[in-house]
C-alpha cells in the first residue's frame, strides 16, 4: 500500500481541525454490536498531512453537475395562493334531476343534514351554512361565498366578483350539482333560470371567462369527468391562443392549465347511492374526512360493544386538540396523509399542491381519503394534474389501527365522559360541523363527581419514531445502487447530491447513491407539533439531516421550515443543542433562508447562545457556539441588514470575545462571522477599528491551527477591502471617518506589513492563498507605492544583469534609485518627522513586495498562480508608468547572463543593497529570502504577463534529464517532466491584459518586455524619478481622500469599489488606475501618475473560497462514524489487517535482530535497474516499496519484489539543485514521500502506489523549510530528519540554524543556532520521546541539541574527533544514550552521551575514504562503502560490521559500473557517487551504483 488510505478518512471528514482534534460523535451512533466484538480495534496512528485541508487546500469540493438541490419553498411557476372561495350548491331540494334515477332507499345527507327534514328553503340555508362551516375548518383565512341554487346571471355576477376581489391569486370553485343534470359530454354544467322552471346550462368556456386564472375547482356531481376533460381542453386553446397572438400572458397572470381540479366521478360513473353514506360523500370526505372516514370504518368493519354511527358521531373532543380522541384522529390523519403523498407523488407535484396552499393542502390531502372509500363503489375520483393511485397504500393499515384503537375506547368514553348527549345530534347541524369544544362539565358547568374515564392515546406516532429510528441506527448512511431502494430521481436530477470526487479522484462506485428515505420522515415533522414527543423528533431530524444536503433538502422539501422557525421562540434550554444542529445544517445547504431568520428575528437565538458567558446546561458548549457563529455569519454574508441586525445584537462583540477561546473551532468560526458582518460595511469597520479587532486578529496569526490562521486571514482580507460575498471587492477598510488621513494610511499599512510578517514562512499552503488575497487588496488601494518598489527593484536588477561587463555604470547605476529616494524624502524638507514616516512605508511597502515575489515561485502551483496574478498587475502598471519613459541604462540582450547567474548559491538577493534598506525600521525587514532564484532577466520573469505564457518562462524552467530514458516513452516522459499537481489545483492565472496577443508575436513581446517601453519622447523628457515617486505617492492619497469622501456621503453600496461603478471603451474593462489627476503641476509639465495604465483588466482583489470550504463542515456527517472507522467497512478492514501485518512483520523483525548482529549479510534478494544516478533511496518500513531519486529532481518509486516501477515523477527544484533527503512517512497506514531539495523546499506526495486505486500521484503539501542559505563551496543542501512519533521535523543544510517544525500546527516551533560556519550534513533524533537530537557537520563537529532549553543552551554536547565532513550520525539500535557518527575520512566512532567527549569504540575501515554510513534501526549493525578513488572507481566495497564486534560480518566487492573515474561528485550538494539504505524493519539493505543498478542484499539468518 503506497499512498496514504486515511486521506480517504481525511476526505470525507467533517473535522477540519490538525490531524490531532477529535470529532464530535452522536453517543446513540457509538454503540458496537456483539459482532464487531471479534474485530480488533485499530491502534490510533495519527497521519500527518492527511487532513481535509491538505487535500483541498481551502477550495470547496466540486458539487456533480447533476446534484443539484430541489426547490422547497413551492415551485416558482404556477404557485398558487387561494384568496377567496365560491361554493356552488345547485340542489333544488324535493325536485329530482330528470336523468338521475335514484334507488330507494337511497343516499340523502348534504353535508350532514338532510334536506327532507325540514322546509327546502331552510334545509337548503342549513345545508349552505354546513358546507361554510366545513371549508373553515380546511382554512379560516379565506372568505366562502356560498351560492345557493344560483340563476345564471347571479353565478355569472359572483364569478366575476370573485376575480376583482382575488386580483392574481387563486379562486376556490365549488360545484354541487346533485339536484341538476349531469355535465354534458360538451363541457356544460347546470343551474336555473329565475323562476326555477328550466336549468340553464353553462359552458365552462363562460367560467373560465369569468373566474380567469388560476383556479382551484372540486366537481361534485355524477359524470364529472366531463367538466376535468373539457376544462382542459379549453385551457390548452386559451393558452395557446394567448401564446400564438400576444405571447403570453400579462404580468401576474398564470396559464390556465395551472388550474387545479378535483372531480368525484369519470365520465361515465354516477356517484354512489349507498344510504349509509351521504349523498355529497366526495364533499364529505374532502371538508371532514373524520366523520366520513369514522362511518366508513364501522361500515367496513366488525367492532365490539356494538357500536352504532350515532356513537361515532358523538366521539369526544375537539379537531383542533391534539390531546382529545378527535384532535388526536385528526392529527394522525393528516400526517398519515401527508405521508402517503410524499412518498407516492414526484416532488415537484408534492411540493406545489402540499406545500404552497393550506385549503389546497387540506383539499389534496382529503382526495386521497376519498378515492380509498370511493373506488370501493366503483366511483373514481379525478383530479388535475392527474395522481398516481393512493386507494391500496400500507399507511391505510396505520390509520385503520388507529380508528380501532380509537373506537375501542368509545363505549367507556362516552359512558364517563359528563355531560355527553344521551341523544342523536340534531339533523340541522350535523358532525360536519364539529369545530368546538365539547364541554367536560354537565349543563349547569356543575362537575361531576365521578372520575372521567382516561383516554390513553395512540402509540402511533410512537412507533413511527421507532421505524424511523430503526432506519437512521440500521445504515441508514449507506450508499446503495439505483432503483426501487434508492434516493429517488425527483430530487433534482440523476445523481442526488453523493459526492463524485473521494480523494480528487472518481470514486469506484460512482454509481452508489443514498438509500430512499424511510416513509416516516413526514411523521416525525408532524409530531414536531406535539410536546411530549418533540425533543425525541427534533435528535432525530439532526441525525436525518446529518446525512448530507439531500437529507437536508428532503427535509426542507416536506415543509419544516415553518415549524423549525417557529421552535426558536421556544423557551426550552433542552431544544438549544438540537435546533442549532439542524439551523447550521439547513444554512449551510440553503444560505438564501438567511432572509427569514432576520425578518423573523430568529437570528437573536443563536445571538443569546453565542453572547453565554458560562452554559453549563448546554452540551459540548463551545461546538454549538461555533455553530451559532456559523449561523450568523450565514446571516450577514452578502446582506447589509444582516449585518447591521448582528451588530446591533452584539454578535460583533460576542465573536471578538470568542477569539481567545480553547475550542479551535469556535475561534475559526468567530473570525470568520467577523469577516462576514463588517464585509463591504464601513460603519462595523470604523467601529471595529475603535475597538482594536484588526490588531487582535493580528495576533492570532501565531495560532496552532492552520483553519484559525487562515480564517484571520479572510476576516483581515475583508477589512481590508476583499468580498466576502459575491461582490468584486475593493475600496480598502472603508472610510475610516474617525481617523485623520494619515492615521488612516499607516493602518492599512501596518495591517498588511504586520499578518505578511506573521504568517511568510507558514508551512500550510492554504494560509499563504489567504494572505496572497490581503496582500492584493493593499496592492488595489495603494498601486502608486508598489509601483514604486517594482520600479526600484527593476532597476536594482537591470544593475545586476550588467555584470561585470558594464562595470564602468555600476556607480551611476547604483545612484539612481537611491537619489531619486533621497530627492524624494527631501521634499519633506525640515519635518524630519514625516521624512522617516514616509520612508518606514516605502519600506513595508518593499518588504511585502519582496515576500510577494518570493510567493511568486512558490512550490505550491496554487499559491504560485495567485501570486504572479497580483505580480504581474504590478508591472503592468510599472510598463505603462511614467517610469517606463526614463532611459536610464541601456537595454542589454534578453540572453545576456552575468558571471554566476545559474543556480541557487549564484547570488544573494541584491535587495539587501537598496536604497531604501539602508536603515530598516527592523531588522525583518532588512532581510528578504535569498532563495528567490535570479533569472537572466528580470524582464524575463514578466514574458507571460502579454504573452500568455504561464509561469515561469522558458528559461527559467527546469531541464529535463538528458538523455531520456529508453524504458519512457515520450508522453510518460512530458507527464514525469512536471511535478504532480495538487488534488484541488484550482486557482487560475488572470492576466492585467484583456487577452494575449497571437502566438506569432510572442518572440517581438519577448524583446518588447526585455525592457522597459521607452516612449518617443523618453530622450528628452523633462521629468525625473523622484517626481514620479512624488506623483504615484499623492495619487494614491487622492485616492484615499476620495474614498474617505464617497463614504462620508452615505452607505457605500455592498461589494461596490472605488472608481469602478463604470467602465473604459476597451471591451467594457474598467482602469484599475483611476488617475484623479493628469498633470502635477508642482514638479513637471508632462503627464504623471499611474493613469496610463487604462487599458488594464481589474483584477484585484483576489477572491477566496475559504468561507465556502469551511462551510461544508456543517454539510459532512458528524454524528456517525466515518467510513474508515465503521466496522466492516473496506477502509476498516483494510487498516485492521495493516495493523495486524505491520505486527506480524515487528514480532518477526526482533526475533531475527538477534540472530542479524552474528551472521552474514550477503544474501542476493533482488537486483533493479533505474536508468539514472541513484544518489538518495529510502525502504517503506512494511510494503515492499523502495523510493529512488536521482542526481537532479526525478523520484521513481519501485516494488523490489516484483522488481516493477510503480511511479515517477518530478520533484520540481529548479535546475542546478538535487533532492538531498528523503523520507517516507505515515509508513503504518500507507505512506506519503517527503523529499528535501537543495532549494530549501520540502515536499510531500501522496497516490504513489497505483497498484490500489486510490487515483493520481498528488502533491500534498510544500512549504520553504529555510529561508537563510548561505553560499558556501561545498554545501549539503536541505537535510531533513522526521520523528513520526511526535510528528516533528528537523531541518538543517546551509544555514547557521535548525529550524523545527510540527506537523500537527504546520508552524516552525523555533530555530536554533548552530553556532558553527560550516553546512550540517545530518540530522537524527530518537524515536522516543525524548527531546534531543544530534547534528553532524562538514567540518566534523557533532553536537547533541536539546529542544528544551533556551536557545543559547541548546547544545548540549560537542565532539571534536572527527576532522571531516561527518556522513551521518545514528543512535543506537539497542543502547540507549549511545549513538554512531562516520566522517568522509573513513573513521566510524560510538560515542556515549553521558561518558566522556572522546569516542567510546572506533573502527577506521576505509583509508581511501568512505562514501556512505547507515545504522540498521532494528539490530546493532552498520555498513559503509568505500569512495571512489582514482585507483579505484570500478569497484567499491561494501562492509556490513557488528557494532559489538572489531571485525565485519560481510565484505562485498560492488561493480560500479564506470568506465572512467568521475571527477566530481553527481551534484555538488551530495558528496558521494552511490547511495545506502538498510531496510526500517527487516533485515536487509539497498546499494545503488551511477550505472543505475539497485542491488537488494538480506541477512543470512539460517
Amino acid at each position: 500500500m503506497g499512498s496514504d488510505v486515511l486521506t480517504e478518512r481525511a476526505w470525507g471528514s467533517a473535522s477540519t481541525s490538525d490531524p490531532s482534534s477529535t470529532r464530535t460523535t452522536n453517543g446513540a451512533h457509538g454503540l458496537r454490536t456483539a459482532s464487531d466484538a471479534t474485530l480488533p480495534d485499530p491502534t490510533p496512528i495519527i497521519p500527518y498531512w492527511s487532513a481535509k485541508r491538505h487535500l483541498t487546500c481551502g477550495n470547496a469540493g466540486p458539487r456533480s453537475s447533476s446534484a443539484r438541490l430541489f426547490p422547497w419553498r413551492g415551485s416558482t411557476p404556477g404557485k398558487l395562493k387561494t384568496a377567496n372561495a365560491a361554493l356552488v350548491l345547485c340542489l333544488n331540494i324535493d325536485v329530482d334531476p330528470p336523468d338521475i334515477i335514484k334507488t330507494n332507499p337511497c343516499a340523502a345527507l348534504e353535508c350532514w343534514v338532510n334536506p327532507h327534514s325540514l322546509p327546502s328553503h331552510k334545509a337548503l340555508e342549513a345545508i349552505g351554512s354546513n358546507l361554510q362551516h366545513q371549508f373553515e375548518g380546511l382554512s379560516l383565512k379565506i372568505p366562502y361565498k356560498p351560492i345557493l341554487d344560483p340563476s345564471y346571471e347571479d353565478l355569472r355576477r359572483f364569478c366575476l366578483t370573485l376575480r376583482k376581489q382575488a386580483k392574481d391569486e387563486t379562486v376556490c370553485f365549488y360545484y354541487n350539482g346533485h339536484g341538476v343534470p349531469k355535465p354534458t359530454p360538451s363541457g356544460e354544467l347546470w343551474c336555473f333560470n329565475r323562476n326555477y322552471t328550466q336549468y340553464i346550462p353553462v359552458s365552462l368556456m363562460e367560467v373560465q371567462t369569468w373566474l380567469g386564472s388560476p383556479g382551484v375547482y372540486i366537481w361534485d356531481c355524477s359524470a364529472a369527468g366531463h367538466l376535468l376533460s373539457n376544462f382542459i381542453t379549453f385551457a390548452e386553446r386559451r393558452d395557446q391562443d394567448a401564446f400564438t397572438t400576444r405571447g403570453g400572458y400579462a404580468d401576474g397572470m398564470q396559464p390556465y392549465m395551472n388550474s387545479l381540479q378535483l372531480a368525484a366521478c369519470a365520465t361515465h360513473e354516477q356517484l354512489p347511492t349507498c344510504p349509509e353514506l351521504p349523498a355529497d360523500v366526495f364533499t364529505s370526505c374532502l371538508t371532514s374526512p373524520i366523520d366520513i372516514a369514522l362511518r366508513y370504518f364501522i361500515m367496513t368493519h366488525h367492532l365490539p360493544n356494538n357500536i352504532t354511527p350515532d356513537m361515532v358521531m358523538q366521539l369526544p373532543g375537539d379537531l383542533k386538540d391534539r390531546r382529545t380522541p378527535l384532535g388526536e384522529l385528526n392529527w394522525i390523519f393528516t400526517a398519515i396523509t401527508d405521508t402517503i403523498a410524499w412518498t407516492t407523488f414526484p416532488r415537484d407535484v408534492f411540493t406545489r399542491l402540499y406545500r404552497s396552499d393550506l385549503l389546497i393542502a387540506s383539499l389534496f390531502r382529503n382526495f386521497l381519503l376519498a378515492e380509498r372509500i370511493m373506488k370501493n363503489y366503483h366511483c373514481t375520483p379525478h383530479t388535475h394534474p392527474p395522481l398516481p393511485a393512493t386507494n391500496t397504500h400500507q399507511l391505510w393499515a396505520a390509520w385503520d389501527l388507529a380508528l380501532d384503537t380509537c373506537l375501542r375506547q368509545l363505549p367507556e368514553l362516552l359512558a364517563k365522559t359528563p355531560g355527553a348527549p344521551s341523544s342523536p345530534p340534531s339533523p340541522i347541524i350535523g358532525a360536519g360541523a364539529r369545530s368546538g369544544h365539547i364541554s367536560q362539565h354537565g349543563p349547569s358547568g356543575a362537575p361531576n363527581t365521578e372520575k372521567p374515564y382516561q383516554y390513553i392515546p395512540s402509540r402511533f406516532f410512537t412507533d413511527q419514531l421507532t421505524a424511523f429510528e430503526v432506519w437512521i441506527s440500521r445504515g441508514g448512511s449507506a450508499l446503495t445502487k439505483r432503483g426501487p431502494l434508492s434516493l429517488p430521481l425527483q430530487n433534482g436530477g440523476d445523481r442526488c447530491d453523493t459526492p463524485d470526487v473521494v480523494n480528487g479522484t472518481t470514486a469506484p462506485d460512482t454509481d452508489l447513491v443514498p438509500r430512499k428515505p424511510p416513509d416516516q420522515l413526514p411523521i416525525v415533522l408532524q409530531v414536531l407539533l406535539s410536546q411530549p414527543h418533540r425533543l425525541r423528533a427534533l435528535i432525530l431530524l439532526s441525525q436525518f439531516v446529518d446525512l448530507g444536503p439531500w437529507a437536508v433538502n428532503l427535509v426542507l422539501t416536506i415543509g419544516i421550515f415553518p415549524y423549525i422557525s417557529k421552535l426558536l421562540q421556544a423557551a426550552g434550554q433542552d431544544l438549544r443543542p438540537v435546533l442549532i444542529f439542524i439551523w447550521a445544517r439547513i444554512l449551510a445547504v440553503d444560505p438564501s433562508v438567511q432572509v427569514d431568520l432576520h425578518n423573523t428575528g430568529g437570528f437573536k437565538y443563536f445571538a443569546n447562545v453565542l453572547a453565554t458567558q458560562e452554559d453549563s446546561e448546554l452540551p459540548n458548549s463551545s461546538e454549538h457556539k461555533a455553530m451559532c457563529a456559523f449561523i450568523l455569519s450565514a446571516v450577514a454574508r452578502d446582506f447589509y441588514n444582516g449585518q447591521m441586525a448582528c451588530w446591533r445584537e452584539r454578535v460583533f462583540d460576542a465573536c471578538s470575545e470568542r477569539l481567545e477561546e480553547g475550542d479551535f473551532l469556535l475561534r475559526q468560526w468567530s473570525a470568520l462571522c467577523i469577516a462576514q458582518i463588517w464585509d463591504s460595511n464601513d460603519e462595523v469597520k470604523v467601529y471595529g477599528v475603535d475597538r482594536g479587532i484588526q490588531d487582535k486578529l493580528i495576533l492570532m496569526l501565531s495560532d496552532d491551527s492552520p483553519e484559525v490562521r487562515s480564517a484571520v486571514l479572510y476576516a483581515l482580507s475583508t477589512f481590508m477591502g476583499a468580498a466576502g460575498g459575491k461582490g468584486q471587492g475593493g475600496a480598502g477598510t472603508g472610510t475610516q471617518y474617525q481617523l485623520e488621513e494619515r492615521i488612516h494610511f499607516r493602518m492599512e499599512v501596518a495591517v498588511a506589513t504586520g499578518a505578511t510578517l506573521a504568517v511568510r514562512d507558514d508551512a500550510s499552503p492554504m494560509v499563504r492563498k489567504e494572505l496572497l488575497v490581503l496582500i492584493s487588496c493593499l496592492v488595489r488601494e495603494w498601486r502608486g507605492h508598489f509601483v514604486v518598489c517594482a520600479w526600484m527593484y527593476w532597476e536594482e536588477d537591470r544593475r545586476w544583469r550588467a555584470g561585470e561587463s558594464h562595470i564602468h555604470h555600476h556607480h551611476t547605476e547604483e545612484e539612481v534609485t537611491a537619489q531619486a529616494l533621497a530627492e524624494w524624502l527631501d521634499g519633506f524638507g525640515d519635518d524630519e518627522g514625516s521624512r522617516e514616516e514616509n520612508r518606514v512605508l516605502l519600506s513595508s511597502f518593499f518588504t511585502i513586495f519582496v515576500v510577494l515575489m518570493e510567493l511568486t515561485i512558490d512550490p505550491y502551483h496554487e499559491v504560485a498562480t495567485l501570486a504572479q496574478t497580483v505580480m504581474d498587475y504590478i508591472f503592468a502598471l510599472l510598463l505603462a508608468s511614467p517610469f517606463a519613459k526614463l532611459n536610464l541604462i541601456p537595454p542589454l540582450p534578453v540572453d545576456h547572463k552575468p558571471p554566476g547567474a545559474n543556480g541557487a548559491h549564484s547570488r544573494v538577493s541584491s535587495a539587501q543593497g537598496s536604497p531604501l534598506m539602508q536603515h530598516p525600521p527592523s531588522p525583518s525587514l532588512s532581510r528578504p529570502s535569498n532563495t528567490l532564484r535570479r533569472t537572466s532577466s528580470f524582464a524575463n520573469t514578466l514574458r507571460h504577463l502579454t504573452g500568455g505564457i504561464p509561469f515561469p518562462s522558458s528559461d527559467e524552467a527546469r531541464a529535463a534529464p538528458s538523455p531520456v530514458p529508453s524504458s519512457l516513452s515520450r508522453s510518460d516522459f512530458l507527464t514525469a517532466s512536471r511535478p504532480p499537481s495538487p488534488n484541488f489545483n484550482i486557482a487560475q492565472y488572470a492576466s492585467p491584459y484583456s487577452r494575449p496577443p497571437t502566438p506569432s508575436r510572442d518572440k517581438e513581446r519577448e524583446r518588447e518586455l526585455a525592457t522597459p517601453p521607452i516612449s518617443p519622447t523618453a530622450g528628452t523628457a523633462t521629468f525625473l524619478p523622484s517626481h514620479v515617486i512624488e506623483a504615484l505617492v499623492e495619487e494614491d492619497m487622492v485616492r484615499l481622500r476620495a474614498r474617505r469622501r464617497e463614504g462620508a456621503h452615505g452607505r457605500r453600496s455592498a461589494g461596490s469599489g472605488l472608481g469602478h461603478a463604470g467602465g473604459s471603451a476597451g471591451g467594457g474593462l474598467n482602469s484599475p488606475c483611476e488617475s484623479t489627476f493628469s498633470m502635477d503641476s508642482n514638479v513637471s509639465n508632462v503627464p504623471l501618475g499611474c493613469g496610463t495604465g487604462n487599458g488594464l483588466r481589474d483584477v484585484l482583489p483576489l477572491k477566496s473560497t475559504f468561507f465556502a470550504w469551511c462551510c461544508e463542515y456543517f454539510t459532512e456527517p458528524q454524528m456517525r462514524q466515518t467510513e474508515a472507522d465503521e466496522p466492516g467497512s473496506v477502509q476498516y478492514n483494510y487498516q485492521v489487517w495493516r495493523q495486524q501485518r505491520n505486527e506480524q512483520v515487528i514480532t518477526e523483525t526482533q526475533k531475527q535482530a538477534i540472530v542479524a548482529e552474528s551472521s552474514r549479510w550477503d544474501r542476493p534478494v533482488a537486483n533493479l535497474h533505474v536508468n539514472s544516478h541513484p544518489l538518495s533511496m529510502a525502504m517503506h518500513a512494511y510494503d515492499p516499496h523502495l523510493v529512488i531519486a536521482n542526481d537532479n529532481d526525478m523520484i521513481s518509486v519501485w516494488d523490489w519484489t516484483q522488481r516493477k516501477r510503480l511511479n515517477y515523477f518530478c520533484n520540481g527544484n529548479p535546475k542546478g539543485t538535487s533532492i538531498t533527503s528523503l523520507h517516507i512517512i505515515n509508513q503504518d497506514v500507507g505512506g506519503i514521500i517527503m523529499t528535501g531539495a537543495a532549494d530549501g523546499i520540502v515536499r510531500l506526495y501522496r497516490n504513489y502506489d497505483p497498484t490500489v486505486n486510490q487515483g493520481l500521484l498528488q502533491m500534498v503539501s510544500s512549504f520553504r523549510a529555510l529561508h537563510e542559505l548561505i553560499r558556501v563551496r561545498r554545501g549539503s543542501g536541505l537535510v531533513l530528519d522526521w520523528k513520526q512519533s511526535g510528528g516533528t521535523l528537523l531541518t538543517g543544510g546551509d544555514s547557521r540554524i535548525i529550524r523545527v517544525w510540527d506537523a500537527h500546527t504546520e508552524t516552525q516551533v523555533l530555530d536554533l543556532d548552530t553556532n558553527c560556519e560550516s553546512p550540517v550534513t545530518s540530522i537524527t533524533s530518537d524515536q522516543g520521546s525524548s527531546s534531543t537530537f544530534i547534528v553532524g557537520f562538514a567540518d566534523g563537529l557533532v553536537k547533541v541539541f536539546d529542544r528544551r532549553l533556551e536557545e543559547e543552551d541548546a547544545i548540549v554536547r560537542s565532539f571534536h574527533e572527527h576532522h571531516s565532513w561527518v556522513q551521518n550520525v545514528k543512535y543506537h539500535p539497542r543502547i540507549s544514550g549511545q549513538f554512531l557518527s562516520a566522517s568522509l575520512a573513513g573513521d566510524v566512532r560510538l560515542w556515549d552521551l553521558r561518558g566522556s567527549e572522546t569516542a567510546a569504540q572506533t573502527w577506521d575501515l576505509h583509508h581511501a575514504g568512505l562514501s556512505v554510513f547507515d545504522v540498521h534501526s532494528q539490530t546493532g549493525v552498520f555498513a559503509t562503502t568505500s569512495a571512489l578513488t582514482p585507483a579505484n572507481f570500478r569497484h567499491q566495497r561494501l562492509m556490513v560490521h557488528s557494532i559489538s564486534d572489531l571485525s565485519p560480518l560481510s565484505t562485498l566487492s560492488l561493480p560500479t559500473g564506470l568506465n572512467a573515474y568521475p571527477s566530481r561528485p553527481p551534484t555538488s550538494y551530495i558528496p558521494r557517487h552511490t547511495s545506502f539504505a538498510f531496510h526500517p524493519m527487516e533485515m536487509l539493505y539497498a546499494v545503488g551504483q551511477p550505472d543505475g543498478s539497485v542491488k537488494i542484499t538480506g541477512c543470512k539468518l539460517t
